[in-house]
């Protein structure tokens, strides 16, 4: 059974998005043929290429690389790989211009390479919880059981 919530959630985006493509009609044909074609871009954009290469670096780093590291690996991936796509034209600077300073006036690599850093350290601190995690499992397995930690078996030299 669907809650009311539920219905009234529904209802109020409806409701949303017919007001939207309203008001989006009114603005004429040509944004509404632009609206649409940036829509459908960006889908194709997206899904064609941000998706695909994302998960091409994340096949690769999963045959290359440990299993206790995937997941922060990848997990870098799926922030850098497409924000560093979308940070392209700031990067590049394309669309700047000599009489206007305001556009594209800010440092946009040293914002990238401000990103990089953290996902880099958010990534090699996962990769390290990952080892020390590791490393205490089979630390923890290596011992026999039934014998204390310090390696005796209870009988000490009397039981040779």
């Amino acid at each position: 059974m669907i809650s009311p919530v539920r219905i009234v959630a529904g209802v109020v985006g409806v409701a949303t998005a017919a007001y939207g493509a309203l008001r989006l009609l009114d603005l004429g044909w040509a944004n509404t043929r632009d609206t649409l074609t940036w829509l459908v871009g960006g889908v194709v954009l997206h899904d064609g290429l941000f998706a695909g290469l994302t998960l091409a670096a994340t096949v690769v780093a999963v045959r290359l690389l440990p299993r206790s590291w995937l997941a922060p690996v990848v997990v870098g991936l799926v922030v850098l790989v497409p924000t560093t796509l979308l940070a392209i034209p700031e990067l590049g600077r394309f669309g700047a211009r000599a009489d206007n300073a305001t556009l594209l006036d800010r440092h946009y690599w040293l914002g990238w390479f401000a990103l990089v850093a953290v996902v880099v350290a958010c990534v090699l601190a996962g990769v390290l919880a990952g080892i020390l995690r590791t490393s205490y499992a089979v630390r923890g397995r290596r011992r026999p059981a039934g014998r204390s930690a310090g390696g005796d078996d209870a009988q000490g030299a009397r039981g040779r």
